[in-house]
């Protein structure tokens, strides 16, 4: 039986009493780990940072993101402060610049002309074009740790039926087959992750080979690969670290410089894959599989629960001591 504690009294705090400046302590804030994750979880997308104050064409976002389930970018615009004509100009530019993108702008508080904006440019723009606005709050509990909110106040049309749309593969039209047992594939490995101790935040499932995930370091990623083999090959299932930023190769040759440790830890040789003609670098586990045969989809995703978990027990920490010995210059397509 509970007993007559006493419970403690929320308290609403300015955001200025955690946040000086946007640029210069907002933004950085809110582009670490665990706070994009916070962010990702109230919009429903898997976000990871790509950088900081960074020209996107001939843009400047306060924080450029992909979308780790389809590798699309998320702009994101911040206020401390209401709402401002200025910043709303910004996120219509960005739209009218960028051919897919999805745009998030963060306030203390949206006017409500701001805020029926957003919705208008959600109903008239395309769906590779999407607005929200959220409002962030601060709260506290006597003495304890400030703690963030985030709460949506405007979202893309039918948002929640678009994500649902996205996991099912419902409202997308036929599926060829190939991408359909991806999608199944994924949905069965996302519901069996559910009951498992994970290292890793699983995404949605959807119909592409790559299931990407966080692996705490902006420009490298976690990921799972079930691919159908070409021509006579085996269908194939991946375990990897992936890296496919300007920084990709001084991180490969780091960790290269660590190979004897690495594979020790893991207990089993890896394959390193690099190429002067290629950005992405990759350091995988494979098995080869038949990708058609569902009797077998348990034993492969426990096959990947292992290794991405290994894999991640290994790397991250390394991962987050590597350097970037050389200036990045990224440019970034629209």
């Amino acid at each position: 039986m509970p007993t007559n504690q006493p419970l403690g009294r929320l308290t609403s705090v300015t955001l200025r009493e955690a946040w000086l400046s946007e640029a210069g302590d907002f933004t950085p804030w809110l582009a670490e780990d665990e706070n994009i994750q916070l962010l990702s979880e109230t919009i429903g997308i898997d976000l990871e940072v790509e950088a900081i104050e960074k020209n996107v064409g001939p843009f400047r976002a306060d924080i450029l993101c992909k979308d780790t389930t389809t590798d699309q970018w998320v702009l994101i615009e911040n206020q401390l402060e209401k709402t401002d004509h200025t910043h709303l100009g910004q996120l219509i530019t960005y739209a009218a610049g960028l051919n897919t993108v999805t745009i998030v702008w963060v306030s203390r508080r949206f006017r409500e002309e701001h805020r029926a904006a957003l919705d208008w440019l959600n109903q008239v723009t395309s769906e590779d074009i999407s607005f929200f606005g959220l409002e962030v709050e601060l709260w506290k509990i006597g003495d304890s740790p400030l703690a963030p909110k985030f709460n949506i106040v405007s979202s893309p049309n039918d948002w929640q039926k678009n994500v649902r749309d996205t996991t099912t593969g419902i409202g997308k039209g036929p599926l060829p087959p190939a991408r359909n047992r991806r999608l199944k594939f994924w949905t069965g490995f996302v519901d069996f992750l559910s009951d498992q101790t994970c290292r890793f935040r699983p995404g949605k499932p959807h119909s592409k080979p790559a299931m990407w995930f966080s692996l705490g370091r902006t420009g490298i990623r976690l990921v799972a690969v079930a691919s159908h083999g070409d021509m006579d090959d085996d269908d194939e299932l991946r375990a990897e670290i992936s890296m496919g930023k300007e920084t990709s190769q001084a991180f490969y040759n780091q960790l290269l410089a660590q190979r004897q440790e690495l594979e020790a830890a893991l207990g089993t040789p890896l394959n390193w894959f690099t190429s002067e003609h290629i950005k992405r670098k990759r350091i995988y586990l494979r098995h080869s599989i038949d990708l058609k045969d569902e009797s077998q989809w348990p034993a492969y995703y426990q096959w990947l629960l292992e290794k991405l978990n290994a894999l991640h027990e290994v790397f991250a920490p390394r991962v987050a001591r590597l350097k970037v010995d050389f200036e990045e210059s990224a440019t970034y397509e629209s």
